[in-house]
């Protein structure tokens, strides 16, 4: 599992490796039922707090994602069609809230957007 944390983003740590597990689970790069690395054994990979990491996964097993296994370890939790499908939706949501921003700052009707979005879609399905 390749994790990047980058000092000069505006989220939290426990965010960034949060989000990249997520997207991980999502594309099926981690499956149902596959061990993820010790809380312990991932701070050390990324050199940084316990604490960050405990975060990261109790975030991650609140959202449903992961399942804690006393004494096991953690693991991929199994997919949720409902669960996946609104974390996609976040995930759009917050892509397309930063695109209307752009058009706003540069006079871009609403039109022009629905048009773009429009075109982008029946170009890729």
């Amino acid at each position: 599992m390749n994790i990047i944390i980058s000092n000069s983003s505006d989220k939290p740590i426990y965010e960034q490796i949060t989000i990249q597990i997520k997207n991980l689970i999502m594309n099926d790069s981690l499956k149902e039922g596959d061990a993820l690395p010790s809380m312990r054994v991932l701070a050390k990979e990324l050199r940084i707090s316990l604490i960050t990491t405990k975060r990261a996964y109790e975030e991650l097993e609140r959202d449903g994602f992961i399942e804690t296994v006393m004494g096991k370890g953690s693991f991929v939790a199994g997919r949720n069609k409902e669960l996946i499908r609104e974390e996609s939706c976040r995930q759009m949501e917050e892509l397309l809230g930063k695109a209307v921003d752009i058009a706003a700052a540069n006079d871009i009707s609403e039109e022009e957007m629905i048009e773009v979005l429009t075109l982008l879609y029946k170009e890729r399905y």
